[in-house]
């Protein structure tokens, strides 16, 4: 197991710490969930003692699991690209694509800038983008991404359930209750977001979709500007959640910003999804 952080075998739900911001690798505990990100400036491999061992390399990625291969050799089953668009507006390109804009989306101001896709807002707004899809035997998520700036405000702990942006995967077509008679019910769904105060080792709930929602903040408190790879493990993830074993297809990809109840607005960027294969 790795060494570089400690983990809590009984720490329900069950992940490792954040990732700190030399090596960034998570470890599976008892549960088994996998949950890393990785700021691409330093990474390691491990060593015969289960040390990491530092390396000045943007080309070797080993995670440290006794055996186990990192998800970074999966094979890729579908793939949601912006890096290689030229700088401009998004808008027209999201929607010949399939995406359906939802609130406040195109508000965002989506824009293609330096290969990533960035969203912007100054004020209080949510703005959902989203993607009908069809995968079967998906079951980890990679997602290049990073946060110039965080609205300020947001505490999960609190209620005040903003992001500066974060990513939804939903499974299946069933239709799970929202827990509100105003608010339309949607299947079971997992999304990841890059939260500044909040913490890796919890899963969290939102204000509505309390059954069938769970998100989950990774990374944690990366700086402002930093490019961080994260690999999540949505099947595990969705079983011990969910408490069920056959894990329908995913049905619908997206990514949101939300700052209400927030100020100072927030950016963020996109560079690159990838659903993956065991």
């Amino acid at each position: 197991a790795c060494r570089n952080i400690e983990t809590n075998p009984d720490v329900t739900p069950a992940f490792a710490p954040p990732p700190t911001p030399e090596f960034g690798e998570g470890c599976r505990n008892r549960h088994g969930i996998l949950l890393y990100a990785i700021p691409l400036v330093h990474v390691g491999h491990c060593g015969k003692d289960g040390r990491v061992v530092r390396m000045k390399s943007l080309l070797f990625i080993c995670v440290c699991l006794s055996g186990v291969m990192s998800p970074a050799w999966a094979e890729v089953v579908h793939t949601i690209d912006f890096s290689g668009q030229p700088d401009g507006p998004a808008a027209t390109w999201l929607r010949q694509r399939g995406f359906v804009f939802r609130l406040d989306a195109e508000k965002l101001a989506p824009r293609f800038e330096n290969g990533r896709l960035v969203l912007q807002t100054d004020g209080a707004r949510a703005g959902l983008f989203e993607l009908p899809v069809h995968l079967s035997g998906v079951e980890r998520l990679r997602v290049a991404w990073g946060v110039e700036r965080y609205p300020r405000g947001a505490d999960w702990s609190r209620g005040v359930t903003a992001v500066p942006v974060a990513v939804m995967t939903s499974f299946g077509t069933r239709k799970i209750s929202s827990g509100s008679l105003f608010v339309p019910n949607a299947p079971y769904f997992i999304g990841l977001f890059l939260g500044e105060k909040e913490r890796g080792d919890r899963v969290y709930r939102g204000n509505y979709y309390k059954k069938g929602g769970r998100y989950y903040c990774t990374s944690c408190g990366a700086p402002p500007g930093q490019r961080v790879v994260t690999v999540f493990d949505l099947a595990n993830a969705f079983r011990t959640e969910f408490e069920l074993e056959e894990i329908p297809p995913v049905s619908r990809f997206g990514f949101q910003m939300n700052t209400k109840r927030t100020s100072g607005g927030a950016v963020a960027f996109i560079e690159k999804v990838e659903f993956l294969s065991d």
